[in-house]
């Protein structure tokens, strides 16, 4: 059996603004950084032996910590990336409206096949996630493993593993640094624990989307 935590990245400035990051490489938050301090001293005596993220900053930023601690390489892979949002990024979901409204309106019709300009789809964006997390479940021997990514692309690869969980899973916040703990018995998968971020309870923290 192999133990798996999917972990979102910390917290942003962006985030706090409610802006659309997507693919572009905007970095932690002084709150981001508290946050991946935290995260790590909560999993420090947890067995982890293989860390992997998305080679966006924020993600791998906040690997870095727990990534010391246990004295392991991170393992950036592109596939662990965000939603490519095309001329969505950097915008908020106002000014999207605003400039984009049949785009947008284009996007909320079709959850998983809207392709944004210049982006991709949901659906493709899911089939990178899965690829990566088929790969890791097959040929990582060395596990529990950690896989620092994003919330579009966790929520997405969750309701590709656990389909008759999609419509909750639509709705659950992935907030930052929250740990979602999956267990691999051959064919079948066990989702442990969801979205859990009680180590942020000592954390002065803004909320963020």
């Amino acid at each position: 059996m192999k133990r798996i935590y999917l972990i979102r990245h910390g917290q942003t400035d962006w985030n706090v603004e409610g802006r659309w990051q997507g693919t572009l490489d905007v970095p932690l938050s002084e709150v981001g950084y508290k946050q991946a301090a935290a995260l790590a001293t909560h999993l420090q005596d947890r067995q982890i032996n293989s860390i992997y993220s998305s080679d966006l900053m924020r993600a791998w930023k906040t690997a870095e910590p727990l990534a010391k601690i246990k004295g392991l390489a991170i393992r950036k892979d592109a596939r662990l990336r965000e939603l490519n949002l095309g001329v969505f990024q950097g915008l908020t979901h106002d000014e999207i409206r605003m400039k984009y409204p049949e785009e947008a309106k284009g996007m909320e019709a079709d959850y998983m096949d809207y392709v944004v300009p210049q982006g991709e789809s949901r659906r493709a964006m899911q089939a990178r996630a899965y690829e990566i997390w088929q790969e890791i479940v097959a040929n990582e021997p060395n596990e529990p493993i950690a896989v620092f990514s994003h919330g579009g692309t966790i929520r997405l690869l969750l309701m590709k593993l656990f389909p008759d969980e999609s419509e909750r899973l639509t709705k659950v916040r992935i907030t930052n640094t929250c740990v979602t703990t999956i267990e691999v018995e051959g064919d079948t998968l066990h989702l442990v624990d969801l979205a859990n971020a009680s180590h942020l309870e000592s954390v002065v923290l803004t909320d963020s989307p």
